[in-house]
């Protein structure tokens, strides 16, 4: 069965571990691994990952550019890799650095509320929106018991205001608040992906999700280097799905996604 991560994490070398640390940090866990291209690569191989959705977060708006060049820089270096770009919505030429992403080659944009500290539905990023929907998938980190930024509910009203936006929503549409997200986005048409899931919900759950989403819907992920490849695979496998839900989770539904772009 062919797999592509669509949720993944690398820096450049000199930062991997300080960054690497700072996000396990965020969320008060133990990194199994650190975010380089490399041992991306190394560790996606053992546990049988033939792509991976590279999906990078600016902290600071002087990063945007910077952190976008990086990414080109790795998607053109090793053919296993696509690209998302990342923007800051305290950019002061954010609209410009949306086009640079449209005419990259970049596959899409990821927007990470929680540490970006903005809300989803903030009135700023709708001018990019609009500019994005029809030509490139918006994926955004979802759902935090600690925050209000990335609630399910502000991914909702996105959706909800651009109804040709492909909408990407991380972790189940809602890490840490499923049934909230659950109940908010089902009847919606956006995509989900399970990355930082399969460690907090048994897999009985997960699958009732999946089946309650429906599995055109789902993406699988790692969210490497948070989480070790090899086990986040381990337990796709283990997940009581049918061989047609597993193939469309694993690569179809990705491929529906990367081949429009």
């Amino acid at each position: 069965m062919p797999i592509i991560d669509f949720h993944a994490h690398i820096y450049p070398n000199k930062i991997a571990q300080k960054a690497t640390n700072a996000t396990a940090d965020f969320y008060g866990i133990s990194p199994a691994c650190i975010g380089t291209g490399d041992e991306l690569l190394r560790e996606g191989k053992i546990a049988g990952i033939d792509e991976f959705v590279l999906l990078p977060v600016a902290t600071k708006p002087e990063q945007v550019r910077h952190v976008n060049e990086f990414i080109l820089g790795e998607t053109a270096a090793h053919k296993e890799f696509h690209g998302f770009g990342t923007l800051h919505p305290d950019c002061e030429n954010i609209m410009e650095e949306a086009e640079y992403i449209l005419n990259s080659g970049l596959k899409g944009i990821k927007l990470h509320p929680d540490t970006q500290r903005f809300n989803t539905d903030d009135k700023r990023l709708f001018e990019v929106y609009e500019a994005v929907q029809g030509k490139l998938p918006l994926l955004v980190h979802c759902g935090d018991k600690r925050f209000d930024f990335s609630h399910p509910a502000r991914l909702k009203r996105v959706i909800d205001n651009f109804p040709k936006l492909q909408v990407i929503a991380a972790h189940l549409g809602g890490w840490s608040l499923f049934g909230e997200a659950f109940a908010l986005l089902r009847d919606t048409d956006c995509f989900l992906d399970i990355s930082s899931c399969t460690m907090f919900l048994p897999p009985e759950r997960v699958s009732r999700y999946i089946a309650g989403y429906g599995a055109d819907r789902i993406l699988f992920g790692t969210d490497f280097p948070l989480w070790n490849p090899k086990t986040e695979v381990d337990s796709f496998r283990k997940l009581p799905l049918s061989a047609e839900e597993f193939d469309k989770i694993a690569y179809k539904n990705a491929l529906r996604i990367l081949k429009n772009q």
